[in-house]
Parts: structure tokens; C-alpha cells; sequence
């Protein structure tokens, strides 16, 4: 059974995903470390609501900031996303369980009808 905090983490970690412009910085990130004004280049919003989208994404542990001399790079934390990706898999397997069991069922309610 899930914690509290394992259940919050994963509420954060889909919340930041579920806005298009955090998957595109994550996808970015996924190439290399980059500045927040390197993030912000794609877009046409004000450099504030780029790192209030940067302060989602590290509030849910999926990038960090580092410091390098006078600029802060941004960079992906893959542990994060093998949180959410454990979830998935564990949600798919119980579905598929559940699914095949579903059309185990089925499948001898049509032999007793045929009979």
C-alpha cells in the first residue's frame, strides 16, 4: 500500500506533467542542462511565468537547479520519472490482470449459453 508522501509525490510529479509547456521544458532538459533564459527562448511568455513553470517541475523532484558561476542550469532528474513510470506500469498490470480475468469470465458465460 502507497504512503501519504509516496501518493503527494506522484500527485505533484503528474500535476507538473499535465501542462503542455513543463512536458516540452522536461523534453528539452532530457537533451541536456540548460538556463532558465534557454528554456524560456520556444515561448512567448515573460521570463517570471517560465520560472514559475521551472518552480512546478522542481517542487515535484522531475529537474533541479544547479549553480555555475552566474547562472542557475536547470537539469532532469530521471528518478522522478521512474516514479511515475513504476506507477504506470504497476496500474497497467493490474488493469491487464483485471481485464483478462474480465474476458476469462465472459468466455464461459458464452459456453454455458451455448449449451
Amino acid at each position: 500500500m502507497e504512503t501519504i508522501a509516496e501518493d503527494e509525490r506522484l500527485d505533484a510529479l503528474f500535476t507538473a506533467l499535465s501542462d503542455r509547456t513543463r512536458r516540452d521544458i522536461v523534453l528539452r532538459l532530457s537533451a541536456g542542462e540548460a538556463t532558465v533564459k534557454e528554456l524560456a527562448e520556444p515561448y512567448a511568455m515573460s521570463m517570471q511565468a517560465v520560472s514559475q513553470h521551472i518552480r512546478v517541475l522542481e517542487r515535484s523532484g522531475l529537474i533541479s537547479q544547479g549553480r555555475h558561476r552566474q547562472t542557475r542550469p536547470c537539469r532532469l532528474e530521471p528518478g522522478a520519472l521512474e516514479t511515475a513510470l513504476s506507477w504506470i506500469e504497476e496500474s497497467r498490470r493490474v488493469w491487464s490482470d483485471r481485464m483478462d480475468r474480465l474476458e476469462t469470465h465472459l468466455a464461459r458465460l458464452q459456453e454455458d449459453d451455448d449449451r
